[in-house]
């Protein structure tokens, strides 16, 4: 990969990483119901979830997705429905914060809802049919997984910590309510633009 060429990478992780999306929408209020420490499992399971499924889909899944369009508008569905759960999750977390069923996302569940994301799945697609390409794919996929690695990273603790510092503003009443309802609101239409625009 030549220095244009990761050039143009970088820019991409960076851009789709710290862009607000599901991912972010879920971080920021994790980071405010629950506070920053809570939400490292969630911040940690996007960051390295998304890499994870860009290695897997630049491995095969990308051919077996063509070969059988069905597939990709079942998943489209179904990250739809689990956008909408998440959303209520988000908009009602202000109202029971003590309650114990109301949880952050675990790490496994943020590494699993990548795969219900259709802005991952779209980036994923993307990034593998650009870059695992050529000789060099497989060095050419892990440098694009590397650097959505390292700006995941960075930008999922992020939203979780500018999250916790809104969190703290708002308190625990109405205010933090309407900030949840926002988040859930954001989140549902992204995920429903993404699938209308695709």
């Amino acid at each position: 990969m030549n220095v244009d060429a990761l050039s143009a990478l970088a820019g991409i992780a960076v851009s789709m990483t710290w862009a607000p999306g599901p991912n972010n929408a879920m971080l920021g209020a994790s980071g405010a119901n629950y506070g920053w420490r809570r939400s490292v499992p969630h911040a940690m399971g996007v960051a390295i979830g998304f890499p994870a499924m860009l290695i897997v889909v630049a491995v095969g899944v990308e051919r077996l997705l063509r070969e059988f369009p069905l597939i990709v508008n079942t998943l489209a569905w179904i990250g739809l429905a689990m956008m909408i759960w998440f959303a209520w999750r988000i908009a009602t977390a202000g109202r029971t914060h003590e309650s114990s069923r109301h949880k952050p996302l675990t790490f496994l569940q943020a590494v699993a809802f990548q795969w219900a994301n259709p802005k991952a799945w779209a980036l994923a697609l993307y990034v593998a049919a650009s870059y695992a390409v050529g000789e060099d794919s497989v060095t050419n996929m892990l440098l694009a997984a590397g650097a959505f690695l390292l700006s995941g990273l960075a930008s999922s603790h992020a939203w979780a910590l500018f999250g916790a510092g809104i969190g703290k503003a708002l308190g625990h009443g109405w205010r933090l309510r309407t900030f949840n309802v926002a988040l859930a609101l954001m989140l549902v239409s992204s995920a429903a633009w993404l699938m209308l625009g695709s």
